[in-house]
């Protein structure tokens, strides 16, 4: 596996994004050179692209970072929809280490950002949102200084969200424990688990196992598992135009007035408000 090495003190110009939507079953990727890096986040089917002889297939809740190609081109059909956004790197000369899996531990994480060339997101929602705000600004603002703020963040949160961020983030086996937890209520977002489910699936006590989770986060299952719901609603509301009682739905709401009051609470804004502050989107552009 390719991971790319970012040294944070070199600077990251981010140029343009959008979100594509296939126009039928049967588009593939425009023939091109890539000049720039571009990052592609699917959030719906399969994406099949390729670069000189290397050829990606690329799934929903996936992402692929691509670097400077003189080919760039679609190797099979593709039903799929996807966020994207290019930037360069170290004032245009794209020059990132190319480093191993087995050498990613000698990388001091305080100035480096490894990211994989392709992974699986751990927390898609965080970077639709992410690009979401990205794409907003790039057309609401046009602020330079904003953009590169907002282009690197996303960058920060794919590494962070690496596999060698999980591997080499010194988590000990109650920081894992922790994490699968979360890993499981993210999974079934859409379910109302009770904690005596979840004890039971981990293997733990009833008792035992709120009293671990509010000791590692600070806050109880049943808040961390309501906040878990309004990050995936708030994706939802960004990234589609799903009605406001499917997206409470989505995540385990049968009323979409409790599921209003909830998101509200969490976020400060109705699920409409949220939905419009950041409504520039940017189409198949």
């Amino acid at each position: 596996m390719q991971i790319f090495d970012f040294n944070t003190e070199k600077q990251f110009f981010f140029r343009w994004c959008g979100k594509f939507q296939s126009p039928t079953p049967e588009w593939m990727h425009l023939t091109r050179r890539l000049i720039d890096f571009e990052l592609i986040v699917v959030t719906d089917g399969t994406l099949y692209i390729a670069a000189g002889i290397n050829t990606y297939t690329v799934q929903k809740g996936e992402y692929l970072l691509m670097q400077p190609t003189e080919l760039q081109y679609g190797h099979q059909a593709s039903d799929c929809a996807f966020y994207w956004f290019h930037f360069t790197y170290n004032y245009n000369r794209n020059d990132p280490e190319l480093i191993d899996s087995d050498n990613a531990g000698i990388i001091s994480p305080a100035n480096h950002l490894l990211i994989p060339e392709q992974s699986i997101l751990t927390s898609s929602e965080r970077i639709i949102i992410l690009m979401k705000q990205l794409q907003d600004s790039a057309r609401r603002y046009g602020d330079t200084l904003l953009n590169q703020y907002l282009a690197s963040a996303i960058l920060a949160e794919l590494s962070n969200q690496s596999c060698l961020f999980q591997k080499y983030g010194g988590r000990n086996l109650q920081q894992q424990l922790y994490h699968d937890i979360c890993d499981y209520i993210t999974l079934h977002v859409s379910e109302n688990i009770k904690v005596s489910e979840l004890a039971s699936y981990f293997g733990y006590s009833k008792k035992y196992l709120p009293a671990f989770f509010r000791k590692q986060s600070g806050i109880t299952i049943k808040q961390h598992m309501l906040q878990t719901k309004m990050e995936h609603a708030k994706a939802e509301l960004s990234d589609t135009n799903h009605s406001i009682s499917q997206v409470a739905y989505n995540i385990g709401f049968n009323d979409v007035h409790n599921f209003s009051i909830a998101f509200k609470k969490i976020t400060g804004l109705s699920p409409s408000n949220y939905r419009n502050s950041y409504n520039k989107r940017n189409l198949n552009n």
